[in-house]
C-alpha cells in the first residue's frame, strides 16, 4: 500500500492518478502509421499539449501539498525549465502544420516525413533534434537532471516524488515510461512514412523507440549534469534553434514574404 504523511491532501493522493491518465490521452492524439489516432480533430495538437501539461500541473502541486521544502523546491524547478521549452515545443508544431495546411497529427504526419523533397528532409533532420532535446527536458534527463542523484538540492522530477511510495509511486513511473515512449513515438512519425506496410511499419516503430532510448543512455553514460544555473541557458538554446528552424524554412519556401 500506499504511505501519506499527516501534512498531506487528497491533492497529493489523487495527483499519480491524473498525471497517468494525462499521459494516456495524449497517447489517444498520436497516430501509428497508416492508422489513424484515435481521438482526431483540427488543433488536436494543442490538446496534446495541454493535456500533457495538466498532467504536469497536477504533478507539481500534489509536490506542494505534501508541504515539503525540497519537494517545494524540485516543482518550482519542473515548472520553470517547462515554460522555457514549451516556444520550441510550438514552433516545432506550427513548421509542421505550415508545411502541410494541417493542425491535426493524423493529417501532419500523413503527409510530413523524410523524403526526397529537400525543404522536409532539411527540417525533418532539424526535427529529430529538437524533439529528443524536449523529450530531454519533459523527462528530466540528463544534461538537465540526473535522476539517479542521491542529492536532493540538485533534484528536479525525483525530488518532487520523495514523499510517494506503493501503487501511486508505481504509477508515477509508468506515466514517466509513457510519457517517453510519446516523444519516441513523435520520432517514429516524423522519420516514417504512412504508406508502407505494417508489420515493416511495427517493426521500425521498435527499433526507432530502441535507438531513442539508447541515444538517451549514452548521453547519459557520457555527459555530466549540468549546473543548475545553466540549464535556462540550455533549454532556451532548443527554443532558438526551432525558431531559426523556422525562419529559414519560411525563407526556402518562399512564404516569409
Amino acid at each position: 500500500g500506499s504511505v501519506f504523511g499527516d501534512t498531506s491532501g487528497i491533492i497529493f493522493r489523487i495527483s499519480p492518478a491524473i498525471s497517468l491518465s494525462a499521459v494516456v490521452c495524449a497517447m489517444m492524439v498520436l497516430p501509428f502509421g497508416n492508422l489513424k489516432a484515435v481521438i482526431s480533430f483540427e488543433g488536436d495538437f494543442i490538446f496534446f499539449s495541454y493535456i500533457l501539461a495538466l498532467g504536469k500541473f497536477f504533478s507539481i502541486i500534489g509536490a506542494l501539498d505534501t508541504g515539503s521544502s525540497f519537494e517545494g523546491m524540485g516543482a518550482n524547478r519542473e515548472t520553470f525549465f517547462s515554460m522555457l521549452i514549451e516556444p520550441a515545443f510550438f514552433i516545432l508544431l506550427a513548421t509542421f502544420a505550415m508545411f502541410t495546411g494541417h493542425t491535426s497529427f493524423s493529417d501532419i504526419f500523413a503527409g510530413f516525413h523524410i523524403s526526397s523533397d529537400h525543404f522536409i528532409l532539411i527540417y525533418s533532420i532539424l526535427a529529430v533534434y529538437i524533439i529528443i532535446q524536449i523529450a530531454v527536458v519533459e523527462n528530466s534527463r540528463v544534461p538537465v537532471d540526473d535522476p539517479k542523484t542521491h542529492l536532493e538540492l540538485t533534484m528536479i522530477h525525483e525530488v518532487m516524488i520523495l514523499d510517494n511510495s506503493g501503487f501511486d509511486k508505481a504509477l508515477i513511473h509508468i506515466g514517466s515510461y509513457l510519457k517517453f515512449a510519446v516523444f519516441g513515438t513523435l520520432l517514429y512519425n516524423v522519420v516514417v512514412p504512412a504508406g508502407i506496410n505494417t508489420i515493416l511499419q511495427i517493426a521500425l516503430f521498435f527499433s526507432i523507440q530502441f535507438v531513442f532510448a539508447l541515444t538517451i543512455g549514452l548521453v547519459e553514460s557520457f555527459r555530466a549534469r549540468n549546473k543548475m544555473n545553466k540549464n535556462p541557458k540550455f533549454i532556451l538554446t532548443i527554443s532558438a534553434v526551432a525558431w531559426i528552424a523556422f525562419v529559414l524554412i519560411l525563407i526556402m519556401t518562399n512564404k516569409l514574404t
